[in-house]
């Protein structure tokens, strides 16, 4: 499979196994954990790698590829935290700079994790301001290299070796290759990676209601924006008010559809990963969600869940723990 970005930049199978080769020995391999109780379903728990998000992947492939001379100029990126640690993190392996356009509202945990990793953040209202027109801003003053949280073709081939590390494993396990990935969505950058990885593989998306933009642009064949006055919900790793042509065009070649889960069901998720000794952030256990809610055919064929973060404000957490339903 093949796609190409409005830019003609294209991302592909071959740049996700260079991708891997790129950040092997930097990133960390995540384990594969079978789910009790689910035959055939595997848990790759991102929710365990460096910065505590799959987004390192993605952050660390791009940055590595920036030439030496340019570094010092450093990078700008936008996120509410896990794209903005990746980033961090990869900044400052490589002696870069980093600045992180960052909602107000982000949680504290994952703005205190970025500061500590170095890196500069520029706050903006999430709902009156463009995240995108004041990342570029800066990038342009500052002659800095601009990196999105998904619509980047080396972003989404570094998400994509979760897929092909997850293959790996599994083959390593004696299992059969995986028919089916269900993958947290916000922009679409996992998601599209792990496309890329598994070309043979279903691929269903999943979002929280009422932010479900990927799967009802997948359903009507062409890009719809997040509804106005969307929803409350907790997954602030996945409040992507509309997708970008990269990651919509690979998932669309690859037939891929969408699941929405409720609040209720994602707390659910986070609470179930808990018994199994994950922490897992509501954006990170969306696809754990839709499997428990019985979204996800129970029909045995080998199926991929990605838990893909697990950073957590603790006393949201808590409170979740806490719940009695």
């Amino acid at each position: 499979m093949m796609a190409t970005n409005d830019d003609g930049a294209r991302v592909s199978h071959d740049g996700v196994v260079a991708a891997a080769a790129r950040i092997a020995g930097v990133a960390t391999r995540t384990p594969l954990l079978p789910l009790t109780g689910h035959p055939g379903v595997w848990l790759k728990a991102e929710s365990l790698q460096l910065g505590g998000a799959f987004k390192f992947r993605g952050a660390y492939n791009r940055l590595a590829r920036i030439a030496v001379a340019d570094r010092p100029r450093g990078v700008v990126a936008f996120s509410s935290g896990n794209h903005a640690q990746g980033i961090a993190r990869a900044a400052a392996l490589l002696g870069m700079p980093a600045t992180i356009v960052m909602p107000h509202d982000a949680p504290a945990v994952k703005r205190d994790a970025t500061l500590a990793l170095g890196a500069a953040i520029v706050g903006y209202d999430r709902a009156t301001e463009s995240r995108e027109r004041i990342a570029a801003a800066l990038a342009a003053e500052r002659g800095a290299v601009l990196v999105p949280s998904f619509d980047d073709p080396d972003v989404v081939e570094g998400q994509g070796t979760v897929g092909l590390e997850a293959a790996f494993q599994a083959t390593a396990r004696g299992l059969p290759p995986f028919e089916r990935a269900v993958v947290c969505c916000g922009g679409g950058g996992l998601s599209a990676g792990i496309a890329l990885a598994l070309p043979g593989a279903q691929i269903l998306v999943v979002e929280p209601e009422g932010w479900d933009d990927m799967g009802r642009s997948l359903a009507a064949g062409t890009i719809l924006p997040v509804q106005p006055d969307p929803p409350a919900t907790a997954c602030d790793a996945l409040q992507t008010p509309r997708v970008a042509p990269l990651t919509f065009d690979v998932l669309a070649a690859a037939g891929a559809a969408g699941i929405a889960v409720s609040e209720a069901e994602i707390r659910a998720a986070m609470r179930h990963a808990y018994r199994l000794g994950l922490v897992v952030e509501p954006g990170g256990a969306v696809a754990l969600a839709a499997v428990l809610a019985g979204k996800v055919p129970t029909d045995g064929r080998q199926t991929l869940v990605t838990l893909s973060g697990g950073n957590v404000d603790p006393v949201d957490y808590a409170a979740v723990l806490a719940e009695r339903v």
